[in-house]
């Protein structure tokens, strides 16, 4: 809008000018909802405060050179949606609750472009996920194009029983499944879930993954940081606690590449069962051990006491935005409650192809593809670490798609924070930003799936060039 000639909006912002021209770039097939969608974006922007008064009908439309029917349709509109407020003797006003939502948006968290584990999105099964969109819908009946069941296509959640039961060692029954939108989502649920039954807290790894504990949060669950070391979480710390919840990542700790010990695992589970708690497994990249076959999921051991989560973002791709809850008998009707408010259900389309490509073996193909590539990049940051940072150790199993990076000798947080950002195009995040109340730990948590392998040579090599 320009404050040139035209009809005035008179009241706390007066300047405010609208002409034809602009009510025309809006790009509305007709000038009603060219007008209307001009005051929209002056609310929201802020330019039309809240109790500005705005000009008689027949006044706006003799100044816009229109019918005064279009302004009239207009103001109607906007006074439906709430954006403006009829008033007997003093016209029509902008309403309080939309102006309040105007000017600057909120801010919002970006993405962050370090995170470690980003699978080799290059390397994505194109041409057979192409062929499994096709099969389902070819094979998808018209029926189930309408509203599904909140727990997820019936045809994906048989193909992850059998997956997960076959990989995983996971007991999930059909009606204990529920597909989520990627982990994220996942966690969200359960978090609100649990909170429905009564569950106020939970027991997070500390050091731990920021978002899962921001997402927990969010789904009204306080948060305890546990300790965890090269054993996994410290489950006589957990113990010391009144909780009665834990989220752990027993095969794949994240960051620090531990996996829990058997005689913890054993220890957890005794923990739950004394306590009549609930243990909350992220599973997120267990498919991906390089040294030996992975141990199996915690929830096979106790399937009454585990909330078991997974996805395929580490597998396939995060944008895909799919994942599953396996869900205690207990537990599996509120998650598929919340799962219905939250939004309906997954799209049917991708549920089906992805149900089609564990089906086929696509999956499994694709994982021990993918297996042998993160092996070899791995390898490749282990010899760059020997080179180029000498005394340095990487800790952790042979596993996933990121590494922990230890130095020598105790660093100073500047100097590690101008390793992980030295151009070399690896990511690396120094393992103090994911430790809550534990003391800082010296290292950088790098993720080596998304690199070429002469990457991680030349990202290691700056980074040696920036330690101190």
């Amino acid at each position: 809008m320009t404050e040139t000639t035209g009809a005035g909006i008179d009241g706390t912002n007066s300047g405010l000018r609208i002409e034809l021209a602009d009510v025309r770039a809006q790009g509305a097939r007709d000038l009603t909802g060219s007008l209307a969608e001009a005051l929209r974006q002056a609310v929201r922007g802020g330019r039309l405060p809240a109790g500005t008064r705005l000009p008689a009908s027949r006044g706006l439309a003799a100044d816009l050179g229109v019918s005064r029917g279009v302004v009239v349709r207009a103001y109607e509109q906007l006074v439906a949606e709430g954006y403006l407020h009829a008033h007997t003797g003093r016209g029509t006003v902008v309403s309080e609750v939309h102006a309040a939502a105007g000017g600057a948006p909120p801010p919002v968290r970006p993405f962050d472009p370090g995170n470690p584990g980003v699978p080799a999105l290059g390397s994505f099964p194109r041409a057979e996920w192409m062929r499994a969109l096709e099969t389902a819908m070819r094979s998808l009946p018209d029926a189930e194009l309408g509203y599904g069941d909140p727990r997820g296509h019936p045809r994906l959640r048989r193909a992850l029983a059998a997956y997960l039961g076959r990989t995983r060692a996971v007991v999930a029954p059909l009606d204990r499944i529920v597909v989520t939108g990627g982990y994220a989502q996942a966690a969200r649920l359960a978090a609100e879930a649990l909170v429905r039954h009564g569950v106020p807290a939970v027991g997070v790894e500390d050091p731990g993954s920021v978002g899962v504990i921001e997402t927990l949060r969010i789904g009204g669950l306080a948060t305890t940081p546990v300790p965890v070391d090269e054993h996994g979480i410290d489950v006589a710390a957990l113990a010391a606690t009144d909780l009665r919840a834990v989220a752990v990542t027993p095969a794949h700790q994240f960051p620090t590449g531990a996996v829990l010990a058997p005689a913890r695992r054993t220890a957890l589970l005794d923990w739950a069962a004394e306590r009549d708690a609930v243990v909350f497994e992220d599973d997120y990249d267990a498919e991906y051990r390089y040294d030996r076959s992975p141990v199996g999921a915690l929830q096979g051991l106790a399937p009454d006491r585990v909330v078991y989560g997974g996805s395929i973002s580490k597998t396939l791709a995060p944008g895909l935005r799919l994942g599953w809850l396996v869900a205690p008998a207990w537990l599996a009707a509120t998650l598929t409650e919340v799962k219905h408010w939250a939004d309906i259900a997954e799209p049917v389309l991708d549920q089906v192809a992805l149900a089609v490509f564990i089906e086929s073996g696509a999956l499994d193909r694709h994982i021990r593809r993918m297996a042998s590539l993160y092996a070899a990049r791995r390898r490749a940051l282990l010899a760059a670490v020997a080179r180029h940072l000498p005394g340095w150790a990487v800790t952790g199993v042979a596993a996933g798609l990121h590494a922990v990076l230890v130095p020598a000798r105790p660093l100073p947080a500047a100097a590690l924070d101008a390793m992980a950002h030295a151009p070399g195009g690896l990511r690396a995040t120094p393992l103090a930003a994911y430790t809550q109340a534990v003391g800082p730990r010296p290292g950088l948590v790098v993720g080596y799936g998304a690199v070429t392998t002469d990457r991680i040579e030349r990202g290691i090599a700056a980074m040696a060039d920036a330690a101190p």
